[in-house]
Formats: structure tokens, C-alpha cells, sequence
């Protein structure tokens, strides 16, 4: 049966692949078994940090079947959607979810813009394609668009839509979204946040990148979170800001990948034209994870 109370630390896994950009499955099972030991509360493979957007169907279609069956169920799988057509995503989510995948996230990537209206039509019929839950994703630093309360409210109707995960970086537009639809949608938060402020505003979570590499740091922002012991959530959220920071100013698949190296899991290197960090930017990723506790 599956789990669909998607609530918690869900790291956004990385695509380990050679240089030939062949998928690297024991390096990818070996990762899933470590994040669940560290008792993360699901996982996001093929999100941003996944590198959704530059595989083929072949190897994305390996990754979820390879990410649920290593999972058995332990914890909820919720794998990305990155097609940039709207065709394209319903064949994909369909088949995601065939796979076992316990839910969706459903992102737009754009080249030409989209109106608001292609914006709800595109996330309508992929949510209309399958009966499990999805999780409709925004990022305007990376697409041609972001959802607004209109939007929000069109897609509302659609009874699986149940969780967002707004990367806006706009608190204000979060606030409004939760006041204006109380817990209709469930909000997950994104790297470009800052978690403690999602969580006081209700956030039943975060999707992160960076909880590949610290996981129970992030955990443990969470569980204080959910104790509404804010001084020390924040606290903790200081201490893990640089490593935003370095996500922002470098690539984040490439400062996960590089970690998770550092960590003894031989992920490679991201997917050309994205380049691997160089020795300097490793010594700087490297110095966070040793302040952090994370080496």
C-alpha cells in the first residue's frame, strides 16, 4: 500500500552517472539505503539536483525503478516530472507511476513563455493522467513563469494536486497563498528558503538538495521546527546558510555531487555543458561540510 502523507526531510537525490553519463545503479542504491538509515522521511529523485532535465527517458525511467524498489516501501518515493511538454509529462507521470512512484513532482521547465493558462493546462492534465498524489513545483529563477493565487486557485479543483513547493524565494507571496488557501495546499519548502520560515507558516517539509549531504542536520531542523522551538531551529539554520550560499554561487548538482564524493559515494560528475567544481571550489565545499559536522 501505498504512503501518500508525504510530511518531512525529503532529500532531492542526485543521478550518479559516469563519464560516458551512464547511470551508475549500485552507487544510486548504495546512497538510497544510507539517506533512509539516516532516517530521512522520503525521497525526491530527478528533481533540479537530480539533473531531471538533461536525461533521457531510458535512464530517468531506471532511476525511479531503481529508487522504489531499493526504497521497499520503507519510505514514500516522490519522483520528479521535468518534461517540457505537456505530451511528453503525462506519458512520463503515467509511467512513474506504474513504477511504484508514490507520488509526483510535477515541474514546467520553458523555453518560449506561457501564459497562465498554459501554466493550469499543462499541470491539469498531467494531474489528470494518474491517481497519485502531486506535487506542483515552481522555480522562476529557471523557468518563464510562477504560479499566482488565480493559478492556485484554478488548480485547486483538481483533488490530487495536494502539496507545492514554491522556489520563489517571495515569503510574501507564500504568506498570502497560505492565507489564502489555509491547508488546501500543503507546502513544501525550497533550498532558495529558508526552511524555518516555511515551517512557521505551516510547511509540512522540505525538498532539499542539500539534505543529500546532511541529513540529519536537516532533520533535526525539522524535528526542533515541529517542537516550535524556534530559537534553536534558527540557530541551526545559521549554521547550515553557508551551504546555500555555495549552492547559489556555484551549481547545485555540481556542490552535491562534489560532497557526496567527499562522503566516499562516487556519484561523477554533473551532465555537460554543467561543470564540475574546481579544486578551489571543492576546498570551499569541502571547509562547509567540516563546520557543519558533515565530513
Amino acid at each position: 500500500m501505498k504512503n501518500e502523507n508525504f510530511v518531512g526531510i525529503f532529500p532531492y537525490l542526485v543521478t550518479p552517472l559516469d563519464e560516458t553519463g551512464r547511470l551508475k545503479e549500485d552507487v544510486l542504491a548504495d546512497l538510497v539505503d544510507h539517506l533512509i538509515r539516516k532516517d530521512v522521511h522520503g525521497l525526491t529523485p530527478l528533481g533540479s539536483t537530480g539533473e531531471g532535465v538533461y536525461l533521457d527517458w531510458s535512464t530517468k525511467r531506471r532511476v525511479v525503478e531503481l529508487v522504489v524498489q531499493t526504497a521497499r516501501g520503507r519510505v514514500p518515493v516522490v519522483a520528479g516530472v521535468t518534461n517540457i511538454t505537456t505530451q511528453g509529462a503525462v506519458r512520463e507521470a503515467v509511467e512513474t507511476e506504474r513504477l511504484g512512484a508514490d507520488g509526483i513532482l510535477l515541474v514546467l521547465p520553458s523555453y518560449f513563455p506561457v501564459s497562465n493558462q498554459q501554466v493550469v493546462a499543462h499541470f491539469s492534465a498531467v494531474a489528470k493522467a494518474v491517481s497519485c498524489p502531486v506535487v506542483a513545483y515552481t522555480n522562476p529563477k529557471f523557468a518563464a513563469w510562477d504560479f499566482n493565487l488565480e493559478t492556485l486557485g484554478r488548480l485547486a479543483d483538481l483533488p490530487n494536486i495536494r502539496y507545492l513547493k514554491d522556489a520563489s524565494g517571495d515569503i510574501g507571496k507564500l504568506m498570502s497563498i497560505v492565507t489564502t488557501f489555509k491547508d488546501r495546499f500543503k507546502v513544501f519548502s525550497a533550498t532558495a528558503h529558508v526552511p524555518v520560515f516555511v515551517f512557521m507558516l505551516g510547511g509540512v517539509g522540505w525538498m532539499s538538495g542539500p539534505a543529500c549531504l546532511i541529513p540529519q542536520q536537516s532533520i533535526s531542523l525539522y524535528d526542533l521546527s515541529v517542537q516550535k522551538k524556534w530559537e534553536e531551529a534558527l540557530a541551526l539554520q545559521m549554521k547550515l546558510w553557508p551551504l546555500n550560499v555555495a549552492f547559489q554561487r556555484y551549481s547545485l548538482a555540481a556542490c552535491v555531487k562534489a560532497g557526496l564524493e567527499m562522503q566516499g559515494f562516487p556519484v561523477g560528475p554533473p551532465l555537460p555543458p554543467q561543470k564540475q567544481l574546481d579544486e578551489q571550489e571543492r576546498r570551499v565545499v569541502r571547509g562547509i561540510l567540516q563546520d557543519i559536522g558533515a565530513l
